[in-house]
Parts: C-alpha cells; sequence; structure tokens
C-alpha cells in the first residue's frame, strides 16, 4: 500500500485549496480513508474520514462546515476541499488508510491506522 498526497501550497486566509490522495496499492473501497494534520509544536490531530462505501464522511469541529471529503473509487482517490482557509489550518496534512474497517467513534484516533501518505504542506498566511 503506497499513499500519496499532494495539493499543499501558500495561500491567504479565505481562499481554498483541494488536496487529494491516491491509493496505488488496493481500493480505497476496502475500508476508507481519513486526513489528520499537524501543526507545528502541536500534536497530529483528526481533519476528516470517509466510509469504504464514499459516505458517511466525519469531520473535526474546526474544519466542520468549510472542509469536504470525498471518494473516487475507480481512481482509488480521495479530494478533501478545503475552503474559507484560516491560518490555524496552516499544517502538514497526511492522508492515512486503516486496514480494517472502522466504526465511527474509532475513525479520529490516528492509532487505527496502518498506512500513512508523506504530507502535503498547507500554509495560510493572514
Amino acid at each position: 500500500v503506497q499513499l500519496q498526497a499532494s495539493g499543499g501550497g501558500l495561500v491567504q486566509a479565505g481562499d481554498f485549496l483541494t488536496l487529494s490522495c491516491r491509493d496505488s496499492g488496493r481500493a480505497f473501497s476496502f475500508y476508507g480513508m481519513a486526513w489528520f494534520r499537524q501543526a507545528p509544536g502541536k500534536e497530529r490531530e483528526f481533519v476528516s474520514a470517509i466510509h469504504w462505501s464514499g459516505g458517511r464522511q466525519q469531520y473535526s469541529d474546526s474544519v466542520k462546515d468549510r472542509f469536504t471529503l470525498s471518494m473516487n473509487s475507480a481512481k482509488n482517490m480521495v479530494y478533501l476541499q478545503m475552503t474559507n482557509l484560516k491560518p490555524e489550518d496552516t499544517a502538514l496534512y497526511y492522508c492515512a488508510g486503516p486496514n480494517k474497517i472502522l466504526e465511527d467513534g474509532a475513525r479520529i484516533y490516528e492509532s487505527n491506522y496502518d498506512f500513512w501518505g508523506q504530507g502535503t504542506q498547507v500554509t495560510v498566511s493572514s
């Protein structure tokens, strides 16, 4: 399994970005995917997760109503559309994949994910 994240960049507050993650080793449809992020000096935190069916999206309170996670199973891709970006969204964003189906409550814990992408940097200037 190899996860490849892309799409990060430097933007201004209020702008938008779309992050992509491609799984070159297996189909997302098996177990679903998630995004986490880590800001400088902070622990890695949950951002969003999507069920293996492509639905049942879950978001952290800090990004809810601004970020949208979607899946293209045919292309083995997930997309994190980020709108109204804020300086506090600045972080290294990681896509992650579990090795089993996770219950909704378990999807927010990074310890439940077995595969990680290399991270893509998002920097939001004020």
